[in-house]
């Protein structure tokens, strides 16, 4: 996530700065809050696919800077793809004999991403110019984000689906919330001083904590069969650590390409890539804890 902080008269306010993050987040929340409550499976596929594809058009722009020439139009419509590939086979229109609704989706994503290795291989195969770095960038990319996000359409289509996407979305919110609150208050510890200079081991601390609530109050809600309540306490604590291994990822790679943001679409975030750096890996972490633990 972007760090910059807004100045009045010249100092730095990091919770001037923090109402115009949450405002950003709360109107991004709502879309998506919407789409999953009301959208069907198409519709949310529909939000994660736009999401998906702003935010590796900003990746793609970044390895640009590092004077690699991704494949733009092959990325950018597999990515587009991938999220109503996992809806069409996830909502059994292409499902075949027995296979579960996670069987069922990978293969949607499986498909679409075997398509881009082959497209992608022979545009280097044809064109001289083309580099192994340019063709690794171009799969590289939508495997990262539209591959990663699109778990989001899988974990909709389990048994509660809606509300393990709700139950998400709002433990990354306030995993992020809780960060960054307590981090620009008593963080003292940092956690990644050369990737991410104002993350701390507390600001961490506070998003874990909010985090394993959020899902621990989802349990009580949802009241599933599977898994056991010390199961979402565990994808919790997972979501918490995989939250942050996205978002400092995604800083060394704008550390690598030389950029503070991936864009400037989003204000207090910069670009989608910067909003959803975390939800990278949280969507395919939480899909598979669930997948393991029982949700089917």
């Amino acid at each position: 996530m972007p760090e910059q902080h807004v100045r009045w008269g010249g100092a730095p306010h990091p919770y001037r700065d923090f109402s115009i993050r949450a405002a950003t987040a709360i109107a991004m929340g709502a879309v998506m809050i919407a789409a999953a409550l009301w959208g069907g499976l198409a519709g949310w596929a529909a939000v994660v696919s736009l999401i998906a594809t702003f935010a590796v058009s900003e990746y793609y722009a970044m390895t640009r800077t590092e004077h690699r020439k991704p494949n733009e139009l092959f990325g950018m419509v597999a990515v587009a793809v991938m999220p109503f590939a996992a809806a069409v086979y996830e909502g059994g229109f292409l499902a075949r004999g027995s296979a579960t609704a996670a069987e069922s989706g990978a293969i949607g994503l499986a498909a679409v991403t075997a398509g881009l290795l082959v497209v992608s291989l022979v545009w280097h195969l044809l064109f001289r110019r083309v580099t192994t770095a340019d063709t690794a960038a171009t799969v590289f990319g939508a495997v990262y984000v539209g591959f990663s996000l699109s778990h989001l359409v899988l974990i909709k289509g389990l048994d509660s689906g809606t509300e393990l996407v709700l139950t998400m979305i709002v433990s990354v919110w306030a995993n992020d919330t809780f960060a960054y609150l307590v981090g620009a208050s008593i963080g003292r510890h940092k956690m990644a001083p050369k990737i991410s200079p104002k993350k701390s081991w507390e600001g961490f601390a506070a998003g874990s904590i909010a985090t394993v609530a959020v899902w621990v109050g989802a349990y009580f809600l949802i009241r599933p069969a599977t898994p056991s309540l010390w199961w979402y306490v565990l994808i919790g604590a997972a979501v918490s650590a995989a939250a942050v291994c996205g978002d400092l990822a995604e800083s060394r790679l704008k550390r690598e390409a030389g950029v503070k943001d991936s864009g400037r679409f989003l204000p207090g975030h910069g670009g989608f890539l910067d909003r959803f750096d975390s939800m990278i890996l949280v969507s395919v972490v939480t899909y598979y804890l669930l997948v393991v633990g029982g949700v089917r």
